[in-house]
């Protein structure tokens, strides 16, 4: 017979396997993209803040990886923005595609766990946590292009794509990011309790 920490483990990688699977499914599908213009609003951080706060930070920081390479394959395939930065720098590119994304995972996780040494209900936490998911990803990934890129042909003028950037990706990101985020988080909580791990 399985002992619990087996069953416990193996319904994780079961969990983290699916959202895996979603994570690659939207990344090369108009469903994990929206492009207007430059401007390129994706929604593939809603499954690693969905895993970060069921499984812990430690699997979200795995399906932040997850995200962030097919964010950089993107960049060989259908993304006109990404072609862009990379042929200015490749190695800044994957850089910019992967960092922001492993945060997401690992800070939205830890986020969810102090939340939830305070927050009983955990309602406030699911929350908190998911729309950080949304905050770290554009933060992060505009932060790095601006250090790596800007004033290059890819960024042009700085102000005016921050700007941009920030109004079109953050309120759309932020908007769905804590309605499904949130929804989805918390009743997969509930239905497969005690996933979560502290690794």
């Amino acid at each position: 017979m399985r002992s619990k920490s087996q069953s416990t483990r193996i319904r994780q990688m079961a969990l983290a396997a699916i959202l895996m699977g979603i994570i690659v499914v939207m990344g090369f599908t108009p469903i994990g993209y929206i492009k207007i213009g430059i401007v390129e609003i994706t929604f593939l951080m809603i499954p690693v803040a969905i895993g970060a706060v069921a499984l812990g930070k430690g699997w979200g920081t795995f399906l932040g990886g997850v995200f962030g390479l097919t964010s950089f394959i993107q960049c060989f395939t259908t993304s006109p923005f990404g072609a862009a930065l990379l042929a200015e720098n490749p190695f800044f590119t994957f850089l910019i595609c992967m960092v922001p994304r492993l945060l997401v995972g690992f800070l939205s996780g830890l986020i969810f766990e102090l939340l939830g040494k305070v927050d009983k209900t955990k309602f406030i936490s699911f929350i908190v946590a998911t729309i950080s998911a949304a905050l770290i990803n554009t933060v992060g990934f505009i932060g790095l292009l601006l250090l790596f890129f800007a004033n290059t042909e890819a960024v042009g003028d700085p102000l005016n794509f921050i700007t941009t950037t920030l109004i079109v990706n953050s309120l759309v990101e932020l908007a769905v990011c804590c309605v499904v985020g949130t929804t989805l988080g918390k009743t997969i909580s509930h239905l497969i309790p005690n996933l979560r791990t502290q690794k």
